[in-house]
């Protein structure tokens, strides 16, 4: 394409991998895990093929991709693999890997000027924690962790290591976030952190299980057995640790990075920045006069933080596009969904257990699906373009009553099958949101951790969480239409303007296609799904 008419990709090599093009007016992404059914998976050739296709374009049209990886520095040309592809080399940008952060948090934010903050298990150059000045005129990194400081003592890796040695992937980081308050931090002293102006210095040595253990070692704390998964009581307490002395590092980091740049608003990125119980701290900090973190924060947003720089590096103007949803897949036709339903090969359908099922176009789905939740049904919800983050925003969600533990345990014990200490997010009309929760900003991508108002906690005592937070999707209907419907439906005949929302999944990917959708119910204990116009039930 012309430079009038500009077209850029962005690939990430690393895990969660995934692409994402732009134009001036399209941005499309997805991860690779959505496609080849395989979590944290990496490539990005098919992700590729489908951002081309949404968009209607070709690897011709397109004038420059921009890639980033994991790993000591930022991918070469070669290693890149896109040559295989024909595209030549002059087409092609290396991107470091917390400069691609910085570029997702503050391109996608709505504000001129602010402080960026990026904090993950690691990028390139050992980085762990950067942060950077932004303005129109450019993304200006100020510094970061000490080069020679071991990984180990960032504050992502330590959270990774500590949710190693409870027994989970280090992907798997929110589950610690969810066990922790059942313990108690307290029990140890020590701090798991320094903070000395904008440098990071953690107390591990070693990443992994193996830096616990070391720790505890030198310091004669008992964190349980490893690999326990909750189960242990001390868990709980190692859990609670870890997320205490976090919040604390990530506050006080954030005041330090703010009072060096002058800039009062602050956009997060970077792995960390899916904690949401810590966020919601750092947007209170007096430092902060307004908080923004995008939806695929994690690695998950990699491919589009590329994108963004390469439309910078091509054009020479920084891209400047606030997000107001985080639904940058692509749209299905009624046809596309049809071919699913009656089974045609064209659909991708692999039916990993086959089950009769019934199915009609409804004229209101958004009522109907309304009616059925409020009934104590639980369906899987399916509208328009998929989520990018790791979050269901209503676009592939599975729905339920919140209004009792019952409907939240059916949901757990039939379909989802996840630890019984993690809780299930609330999704709330916008208007009503300061009203149900301690919450005086929106939260549409379900990155705060607020409290739920205690008059109202046991009306959705499906959603709240042990320590009486909840973690909040609030919905305008503008960008979400029929599921903004479905909720004001729901509030309609129960006087509740929130429903439990959860991935549409069974320890598996999030659902991307019709076919995806149909296979999940047939595979699990759903009692319906809403896939466009359609309602789909098992007979």
């Amino acid at each position: 394409m012309s430079s009038t008419n500009p077209c850029v990709v962005g690939i990430n090599l690393g895990h969660d991998g995934g692409a994402a093009l732009i134009t001036d007016t399209v941005m499309v992404a997805i991860g690779e895990e959505r496609l080849n059914r395989t979590r944290y998976s990496p490539g990005w050739e098919a992700s590729l093929l489908y951002c081309l296709r949404a968009a209607g374009l070709t690897l011709a049209d397109v004038d420059l991709v921009a890639v980033s990886g994991i790993g000591h520095t930022p991918p070469t040309r070669t290693e890149t693999g896109l040559a295989h592809l024909g595209i030549d080399r002059s087409r092609i940008v290396p991107v470091d890997h917390h400069l691609s952060h910085a570029y997702t948090a503050y391109c996608l934010s709505p504000y001129d000027t602010a402080t960026v903050l990026v904090v993950d298990g690691g990028g390139n150059n050992n980085d762990t924690e950067t942060y950077y000045a932004a303005t129109p005129d450019g993304i200006e990194r100020l510094g970061g962790n000490p080069p020679t400081r071991p990984r180990a003592g960032g504050i992502g890796a330590t959270y990774e290591a500590f949710t190693n040695w409870l027994g989970w992937h280090e992907q798997e980081a929110g589950k610690t976030m969810a066990l922790a308050p059942y313990g108690d931090p307290g029990l140890y002293l020590a701090p798991l952190f320094d903070v000395v102006d904008t440098h990071v210095h953690g107390r591990l040595t070693r990443t992994h299980a193996p830096g616990i253990a070391d720790l505890s070692d030198r310091t004669g704390f008992d964190f349980g057995p490893p690999g326990e998964r909750g189960e242990h009581e001390l868990s709980a307490n190692a859990a609670a640790y870890v997320q205490d002395q976090t919040e604390r590092a990530l506050c006080a980091l954030a005041e330090q990075t703010i009072a060096s740049t002058g800039l009062p608003n602050l956009c997060f990125a970077g792995g960390v920045a899916l904690n949401c119980v810590a966020a919601d701290k750092l947007r209170r900090l007096d430092a902060v006069t307004s908080y923004f973190a995008p939806p695929a924060a994690s690695d998950r947003g990699q491919a589009l933080g590329c994108a963004l720089y390469a439309w910078h590096c091509h054009t020479g103007d920084l891209p400047r596009r606030p997000l107001t949803s985080d639904y940058f897949g692509r749209d299905y036709t009624d046809t596309e969904i049809e071919q699913a339903l009656h089974r045609d090969p064209r659909s991708g359908l692999v039916e990993r257990r086959r089950r009769p099922f019934t199915w009609r176009r409804e004229s209101d789905i958004a009522r109907t699906a309304a009616q059925m939740i409020a009934d104590g049904k639980i369906i899987g919800w399916f509208h328009g373009g998929s989520e990018l983050g790791p979050r269901a925003l209503g676009a592939r969600s599975i729905l339920a009553d919140p209004r009792t533990r019952d409907s939240a345990d059916a949901l757990n014990h039939r379909i989802k099958h996840r630890e019984l200490f993690r809780p299930f997010a609330p999704a709330v009309l916008a208007d009503h949101a300061s009203t149900w929760f301690d919450l005086d900003v929106p939260s549409p991508f379900m990155l705060l951790a607020p409290p739920v108002r205690p008059d109202h906690a046991d009306k959705i005592a499906g959603v709240v969480h042990i320590d009486g937070t909840a973690r909040v999707q609030t919905v305008d209907p503008a960008p979400a239409s029929a599921y903004g419907a479905l909720i004001e439906h729901f509030h309609q005949l129960t006087g509740v303007p929130v429903v439990l929302n959860t991935s549409f999944n069974d320890r598996e990917p999030i659902v991307e296609t019709p076919a995806h959708a149909l296979a999940t119910l047939q595979a699990s204990d759903l009692d319906a799904a809403c896939i466009g116009p359609y309602l789909v039930e098992r007979s």
